[in-house]
């Protein structure tokens, strides 16, 4: 790989981090927003180093010195890195949904918490899954028996019989430690896979720890921030 390659290899890679990180959203399909600032960051550094490569070659090819001929000792290999740089600017990864709930590791309730008594004003109580789940698992006044909730999240199949989840799937870091919530939901048929929906309900008690008897249903926008389970939510 010749080192005006390498160059615009860098700069092509700094490029796709600034697209995701700065000008976009799309790197929140991928890590938390907290992490967006070193991307951003990142981004720019190997636009500068890209940027800096070429400058010295084009200095070295005028001073009589250009040295970019049968000294590669890249592999041919080195090739592929083209492909994620140029994902990232033309062919982003699309986000994580039903397909990724169905097999990642389900978020552990916090064990031990303490809940605040429910609002008596507010019907439906706006809630996260994490909150539902958590209360209806361990809260001992069982106060979620009777009340109106609206969550939301993205549809999940749960099996062959047309049954499904209201999901959210979390990021403690990134994509790679993501784990879901799903709440399993009753008394309506199950919209296609990866549907962001806001469901009214109430606590269905029995077979499964966390259940919706659905009373409405409707779609929502994606939100921008989807891989957190906190409110409000902010929609795309």
């Amino acid at each position: 790989m010749k080192r005006v390659v390498q160059a615009l290899l860098l700069a092509l890679t700094g490029l796709g981090l600034l697209h995701t990180a700065l000008f976009t959203d799309l790197c929140l399909r991928y890590v938390k927003e907290g992490l967006r600032p070193v991307l951003i960051a990142s981004g720019v550094l190997l636009l500068l180093l890209g940027l800096a490569a070429a400058a010295a070659r084009e200095e070295a090819k005028g001073q009589g010195h250009d040295h970019d001929h049968d000294h590669s000792t890249a592999p041919r290999i080195a090739w592929l890195l083209f492909l994620p740089a140029l994902s990232l600017l033309l062919f982003p990864p699309p986000a994580l949904g039903a397909y990724t709930a169905s097999r990642a590791n389900d978020r552990p309730p916090q064990q031990g918490r303490r809940f605040d008594p429910l609002p008596h004003t507010s019907s439906p109580v706006q809630m996260t899954l994490t909150d539902f789940t958590a209360r209806v698992r361990q809260e001992r006044r069982q106060d979620m028996r009777g009340r109106s909730v609206r969550m939301t999240g993205f549809v999940t199949p749960a099996g062959q019989d047309g049954s499904w989840y209201l999901t959210r799937i979390i990021f403690t870091c990134c994509a790679a430690d993501s784990q879901s919530v799903k709440v399993r939901m009753y008394g309506t048929p199950a919209p296609p896979a990866d549907t962001w929906v806001a469901v009214t309900g109430t606590w269905h008690p029995g077979a499964a720890p966390a259940a919706l008897d659905v009373h409405g249903i409707r779609r929502v926008p994606q939100p921008v921030n989807a891989f957190t389970d906190d409110l409000p939510l902010t929609p795309s």
